[in-house]
């Protein structure tokens, strides 16, 4: 069976080949990200996970396995998306010092025109953060193609003092969720 990633995430890519995934196709969807209005954290990543899959599938025989994911964070019933502007990743890291906030993912798989979509919730407390480090944290690059301006694998494992759930949905991919809904398409891992 062909498998695609809908994603460009070097994250999602590694977070499959770590379960032994090896023999996938990478086709991010180009499609604008547009959140339905007044929509839930949960049903925002499942509306934009789902658009992904169908961009993607739309480019393959509908045989092929598309896995599509979003992620978001949210804080204060905020959504933080990726930032556009280091005074924007600067300002959202502010939001989440000192504080819990939750991640949302969202996935997707689609297969001979069948949709399967699900959300992982995990919520993260940050310790305080002084504003030195919060610049510092913004030099290395690292927030700015990330939701929420942070990577829990990366240097900003730092700021992370407690997570409740699945910490791979942090990262992008919740995998437990993921392994049950491939199952559920056939595809077993174990």
């Amino acid at each position: 069976m062909k498998i695609v990633l809908a994603s460009a995430s070097p994250r999602r890519r590694e977070l499959l080949q770590m379960l032994g995934l090896e023999d996938f196709l990478i086709c991010p969807a180009k499609g604008e990200e547009l959140p339905p209005e007044h929509a839930t954290p949960e049903e925002t990543v499942c509306s934009l996970a789902s658009a992904k899959a169908r961009e993607v599938a739309a480019k393959f025989s509908p045989d092929t396995l598309i896995i599509a994911a979003d992620t978001i964070v949210v804080a204060d019933q905020k959504i933080l998306g990726k930032p556009h502007s280091e005074d924007e990743a600067f300002r959202m890291l502010r939001m989440l010092s000192g504080r819990t906030h939750e991640v949302y993912t969202g996935v997707s798989l689609m297969r001979d025109g069948e949709m399967l979509t699900r959300a992982e919730c995990t919520k993260v407390r940050f310790r305080e953060l002084s504003d030195g480090e919060i610049r510092n944290y913004i030099a290395t690059g690292e927030p700015m193609d990330k939701a929420g301006a942070y990577g829990a694998q990366g240097k900003a494992s730092l700021f992370v003092k407690g997570i409740e759930g699945d910490f791979f949905n942090v990262v992008g991919l919740p995998l437990c969720l993921l392994g049950s809904m491939l199952k559920g398409k056939g595809v077993t891992i174990l």
